[in-house]
Parts: structure tokens; C-alpha cells; sequence
């Protein structure tokens, strides 16, 4: 089962036996423990639940769920599979599932940019900076006074810029080092450094 949870620690480049530079992200994917095995006899879907980390202050709730994996993770990720995976609770998984040239997706949180304008947040042009005109360049303009008396749901104004959860597919990898629990993905990876993400091969 080609899943695991990682932590992105940024940007480099290898060169490959052809002389060939490739931009990869670096992500530190230590071993993730099977916290929980759903099937569709108990849960009506089949998916695996992983820990990851070391977390502290765990709630009750939490510590009771995950002692049978005698663990007390970070984080926790269900992954849905199609048929029951040959694991049980306790058991890793870690960058050894995966090799070099598996094409993956990855999902995270974006960079927040915090509350932004049009102009940033939607790619608006500026109004006219000319002679005679007063006013903000950068203002929205008119978002219609007349009927139906509102501004419809989705309408493209200022506000909160990122921090949205974001899948970019197809991915490539293109360097796994399993002793140090590293693996590099061809491309650009969502969210900041220490960032959480998850690895899903696409088989």
C-alpha cells in the first residue's frame, strides 16, 4: 500500500546519471504506524488509519483509540483503499513502499496569505491612474446595487488568501533515501516548510 504521511522540508535539485538537473522537494517521511483497519463489514468502506509524530496532551478519547498500536502520533490520516489491505494495527509503513519513477499525488495546506484584495487574491486590474482621478486604483468597483439586492454567494471579492487544503497530482518520485526516511518528489509541493502532507501512489 503505497500511503504515508510526511513533512516538507523544501526545495533542492539532483543531477542524474545523464547530466540532467531535476527540481525536487524533500519530504521527511518517518514511519507511520496502522492505528486503525476499517472494512466494510464494520464501517460500510475499507480504509486504513495512520499515525504520525510524536504528539503530546493527547485527549482521553485519542489516547484510548490509538493504545492498541502503542503509539501516541501527531497526527492522524484514514486513507481509503479499495480492498482490505495485509496489515494490522501496530504495524509501519514507510518510504520503502514506494520507488524511484511512482507517479503520486500529494495533499496539504497551502501558505496562508492572510486577508487580501482583488488585485492579489483574484488577479484584478488596477483603475485608471490618470489625470483628474480620485480615488483608490485598487478598489473593487461596483458589486451591483440593483436587482436581486445582494451579492450572490462566490461573488470574487477581498478576503482570506490561501490556507486551503490543495491536491496536486501526478507527481513524480525521484529520490528516496529509506535509511534517513527521505524521499524527493519531482515538482513543487503544497505549503510551507514543516509543513504536513500525504503521499498516495497511484498504481
Amino acid at each position: 500500500m503505497q500511503v504515508i504521511i510526511g513533512t516538507k522540508i523544501g526545495m533542492t535539485q539532483i543531477i542524474g546519471d545523464d547530466g540532467i538537473v531535476t527540481p525536487v522537494t524533500v519530504l521527511q517521511a518517518d514511519p507511520s504506524t496502522v492505528t486503525q483497519i476499517k472494512t466494510v463489514e464494520t464501517d460500510g468502506y475499507n480504509a486504513v488509519q495512520l499515525g504520525y509524530g510524536q504528539g503530546k496532551n493527547l485527549s482521553k478519547s485519542v489516547s484510548g483509540h490509538v493504545k492498541a498500536a502503542g503509539v501516541t502520533p501527531k497526527v492522524l490520516k484514514e486513507f481509503r483503499v479499495e480492498e482490505t489491505p495485509e496489515l494490522k494495527v501496530g504495524d509501519k509503513v514507510s518510504v520503502e513502499n514506494f520507488k524511484i519513477g511512482d507517479k503520486v499525488q500529494v495533499t496539504g495546506i497551502s501558505k496562508g496569505k492572510g486577508y487580501a484584495g482583488t488585485v492579489k487574491r483574484w488577479n484584478f486590474n488596477e483603475s485608471r491612474n490618470t489625470h483628474g482621478f480620485k480615488g483608490n486604483i485598487r478598489r473593487v468597483g461596483s458589486i451591483g446595487s440593483m436587482y436581486p439586492q445582494k451579492v450572490f454567494k462566490g461573488k470574487k471579492m477581498p478576503g482570506r488568501m490561501g490556507h486551503d487544503q490543495v491536491t496536486v497530482k501526478n507527481l513524480v518520485v525521484a529520490y528516496i533515501d529509506a535509511e534517513n526516511n527521505l524521499i524527493g518528489l519531482k515538482g513543487a509541493v503544497p505549503g510551507p516548510k514543516k509543513g504536513i502532507v500525504t503521499i498516495e501512489g497511484k498504481e
